[in-house]
């Protein structure tokens, strides 16, 4: 019999006692169709903050006689430790903003007063952004590990994307226009009121 500690995985494989086996084969072999593993992280109490930032900065243009905005460039600047993959990691926050930016756009669940039902509740009447109102969104990390953290200097990026992209598109339609619209979606009813 051999203890825990003998064991180790290495190129995805459990190596150990002279031997070694894919995990795949592992399962396969042993009749299981899954396995799992429970485990916990926290922050360390030493008195910092262990979050990630982002800061998103976005052109529009809003045309004058319509009121129709539109975006023109966007960019964000990402402080999220160490970025151990760089590919992933931009394709997250470009979804996220894109995610952010269809808020402020168009996505607008109606509820009818009378029902309580939702009345766009398909794709024929809830609007969706497509690639026309969307440009190449900039993407930079600062990659400065936080190893305070871990040892991989790493830290999430969840929804750093999403949660301020709807806010500078307001911001910046505010810049252009001098109307503060309040609520999601910015449409050009809202601009011209």
């Amino acid at each position: 019999m051999h203890r825990a500690g003998e064991a180790r995985h290495e190129k995805g494989r459990l190596i150990g006692a002279g031997t070694s086996i894919g995990f795949g084969e592992l399962l396969g072999l042993t009749g299981t169709a899954e396995i799992g593993a429970d485990g916990t992280s926290t922050a360390p109490d030493d008195g910092h903050a262990h979050a990630s930032y982002a800061a998103h900065f976005c052109e529009v243009r809003v045309n004058r006689w319509t009121r129709e905005p539109r975006l023109s460039r966007f960019t964000t600047v990402v402080d999220a430790g160490a970025i151990l993959n760089a590919v992933t990691a931009r394709n997250q926050i470009t979804g996220g903003v894109l995610f952010g930016l269809a808020a402020a756009l168009c996505e607008e669940g109606r509820v009818e007063a009378a029902t309580g039902r939702i009345s766009n509740a398909d794709l024929a009447g809830y609007l969706l952004p497509v690639s026309a109102d969307a440009v190449e969104i900039d993407v930079h990390f600062l990659d400065h590990p936080d190893t305070g953290l871990g040892p991989a200097g790493a830290r999430g990026i969840g929804e750093l994307g999403t949660v301020g992209a709807a806010a500078a598109f307001a911001n910046a339609v505010f810049n252009a226009t001098g109307v503060r619209v309040r609520t999601l979606p910015i449409t050009v009813d809202k601009l011209l009121g």
